[in-house]
């Protein structure tokens, strides 16, 4: 980064004590310019558009639109944003999600301040930030890993009902069993019960074909809308 230039970043949280605190921090950082916030997907779009910041830091799961989804729909428009992905998990269905919908990277949300400004940096110069010494070799095997199989074709011809196609669409945006059970105020055990159901239901093997299978059902659905 050239001295004295400064990143301008658009954060997206829904959680306003959250977003708050980071707006603080970022506003501790000399190199960094905080130039707008979002508390939803739909309002990171528009907010995007209006300020063009050099990164967004964007929460994975939020209402109305997730982060996924609302940088899917940014980079339509604008091929050259940069997106790095908060959340409370890093796993690797987390960092697909994040590779998958054209993000930068994927940070912790308990960063701490100096890793932060790093990753901020990095994601302004162009590259990836993962933690965990994912380099380019072990992201593109990660990608492979998820790629679609031929079984997966015509998913949408399969008839879900409406609380499985709820939870089949938080799978895609990333959210575990615990963030579900939040947000539609049930018990995890309920949750993870609709999990095994689909699994059997559809023949999956794995946590990692339930996240392909969610992907591509909504990739199939978006097709035929």
């Amino acid at each position: 980064m050239k001295q004295n230039t400064k990143i301008k970043v658009l954060i997206a949280d829904d959680h306003t004590l959250f977003r708050k605190g980071i707006i603080k921090i970022l506003n501790e950082l000399p190199q960094v310019f905080v130039v707008g916030e979002a508390e939803n997907g739909d309002e990171l779009v528009m907010k995007y558009f209006e300020v063009y910041p050099d990164v967004i830091l964007v929460d994975i799961s939020m209402p109305v639109m997730s982060g996924p989804a609302a940088i899917n729909k940014i980079l339509k428009k604008d091929p050259k944003a940069k997106a790095l992905f908060l959340s409370m998990h890093d796993g690797e269905e987390y960092i697909f999600r994040v590779l998958e919908c054209g993000g930068k990277g994927l940070i912790s949300k308990n960063i701490v301040e100096g890793e932060l400004a790093y990753a901020l940096e990095l994601v302004f110069n162009g590259e990836n930030y993962f933690r965990g010494g994912w380099d380019t070799k072990k992201l593109e095997d990660l990608k492979k890993k998820y790629e679609f199989h031929p079984v997966d074709n015509n998913v949408t011809n399969n008839e879900l009902s409406f609380r499985e196609e709820q939870i089949l669409k938080f799978i895609n945006e990333g959210l575990s069993s615990k963030d579900m059970a939040e947000k539609l105020n049930i018990s995890k055990k309920t949750i993870d019960f609709y999990r095994s159901s689909l699994m059997r239901r559809f023949d999956l093997n794995s946590t990692t074909d339930l996240i392909r299978f969610a992907i591509k059902y909504f990739e199939e659905k978006r097709k035929i809308q």
